[in-house]
């Protein structure tokens, strides 16, 4: 089940809320359990045991390590361990058998295994607040069924925001839900829903048409327009869904920290990943960057293993891996760039910085393009032979459409919609006319536009139009 379908918009959210408000506040932790375990086993009953099972793992493993502080470190290692295992068995068993089939000639049999929802995310969870319960930055959590709650909780269980069990602490003992907070909350979902049903499955269409035709059949200017369909489409997808999630955390008392933060007005790769995907990145920041040594020793080294995981992370491909490295690559020229930057008299003048700050953006959204070109591949030689087509290195043989034939007037106005809203532009638009109009009209204005796109946001999903979902399989 996910946020853009009807199920849940017309049958699972109303019965939740209403359950919600209706039962008594001490019942609410169960009743708010009781729906996230329907949630996620709605299109895998059979993987109910698994998740229950992490929250076994985890509960029982901080609470051994807060009470046996002579275990603390084995008990640390075992739960980091069965985590991980249960990750890499589902997610990446197969793609090792395939590489050493490949790489050694020999036949190992592939299992039928089904990748659960959500496995990357829930794991991660549950491994942060064993490692913080060690650390002792957390309370450890006794009652297993607010811990359950914390694992399990359905807005951010199969496609994050990863939340911190030290964000929501507090809210999982005890919180309350006043109507600014809900009406933020429906707000933000809204918006998030018309993100995905909207923009990104309309971009989406168009992406998959193009990637499908093959890279070798696609004019350079087809090409193009598919990798920039992908390149906003992957954006308004995830930072969709995590706006719902984050709106639908805060419909129920709950604060979700923000996940995206215009990442395509970056002028650096770097800065690009402090606002994408922001709670995926300060995990690895957190658990990993700063344990290997952060910027106290081997800097470099850090940031490759980091980014190298960035790319496991995402997908058992080696074309994920190339992403990480790709991404890694420009970090580390990036820092390597600015330390030896460090003491050189800096360019004055607003000519200098104004066109310093162009080639920045233009190099950071080329360099995150090209990324996303090998993210989107099914392989990394397909990446590469349709970025040579981009840039007419290699002849098509065959482009037997035109770039309008993928795009018709509402794509290309979904697609002009999409790159506005990449920008900061509606925030300043936004602030500006809160300054000017009288405050009655713009709250009326904007509870109508709303409307507008939950409307229209209801009729793309009811019309049955194309709607995947890319961090689905993460």
């Amino acid at each position: 089940m996910v946020f853009s379908s009807a199920l849940f918009l017309f049958l699972f959210l109303p019965v939740t809320l209403a359950g919600y408000f209706v039962i008594r506040e001490n019942c609410r932790n169960a009743w708010l359990l009781a729906v996230s375990l329907v949630f996620f086993s709605w299109s895998q009953p059979d993987y109910l045991w698994l998740i229950l099972l992490n929250v076994v793992v985890n509960y029982c493993s901080g609470l051994l390590v807060n009470a046996q502080k002579s275990l603390r470190r084995p008990v640390l290692a075992m739960a980091m361990a069965v985590n991980l295992g249960i990750l890499f068995y589902y997610k990446y068993f197969n793609f090792v058998l395939d590489s050493v089939n490949k790489l050694t000639g020999c036949d190992f049999v592939m299992h039928n295994i089904i990748l659960p929802v959500g496995i990357s995310f829930f794991t991660f969870q549950g491994m942060s607040y064993v490692i913080d319960v060690y650390r002792e930055t957390v309370p450890v959590q006794k009652n297993i069924g607010k811990a359950a709650l914390y694992i399990v909780l359905f807005p951010q269980l199969i496609a994050g925001p990863i939340v911190r069990y030290q964000d929501i602490a507090g809210e999982i003992h005890r919180r309350s839900t006043s109507l600014d907070d809900f009406c933020y909350g429906a707000e933000r979902f809204i918006i998030g829903l018309s993100k995905k049903a909207v923009l990104a499955n309309t971009l989406a269409a168009t992406a998959d048409a193009v990637w499908q035709n093959g890279a070798l059949h696609n004019s350079p200017a087809v090409a193009w327009g598919g990798s920039i369909a992908y390149t906003l489409q992957i954006y308004f997808d995830f930072s969709g869904y995590s706006d719902m999630a984050i709106g639908l955390g805060r419909m129920f008392g709950f604060h979700f920290q923000e996940n995206f933060n215009l990442p395509y007005i970056s002028k650096s790769i770097s800065e690009f990943w402090r606002r994408w995907h922001i709670s995926l990145s300060s995990w690895f920041r957190d658990y990993v960057y700063i344990p290997l040594g952060g910027n106290r020793r081997h800097v470099y080294r850090n940031l490759a293993a980091v980014f190298l995981l960035t790319g496991v992370w995402h997908g058992a491909a080696w074309h994920f891996i190339a992403w990480g490295v790709w991404n890694g690559f420009f970090i580390l020229a990036e820092r390597f760039v600015r330390e030896r930057a460090c003491g050189r008299k800096k360019p004055e003048g607003r000519v200098h910085k104004g066109a310093g700050e162009l080639f920045s953006r233009i190099y950071t959204l080329l360099v995150i393009h090209l990324g996303w070109v090998l993210f989107r591949a099914p392989h990394t030689r397909d990446a590469i032979e349709y970025a040579a087509v981009m840039f007419g290195m290699a002849r098509p043989a065959g482009s037997g459409y035109t770039l309008f034939w993928y795009m018709d007037r509402w794509t290309v106005t979904i697609m002009a919609a999409a790159v506005f809203f990449s920008t900061s532009l509606p925030g300043k638009l936004a602030r500006v006319l809160k300054g000017h109009v009288p405050e009655g009209i713009f709250a009326a204005g904007k509870y109508v536009l709303l409307l507008l796109l939950l409307y229209l946001s209801m009729m793309r999903i009811v019309s049955g139009t194309y709607n995947p979902f890319i961090y689905f399989q993460f």
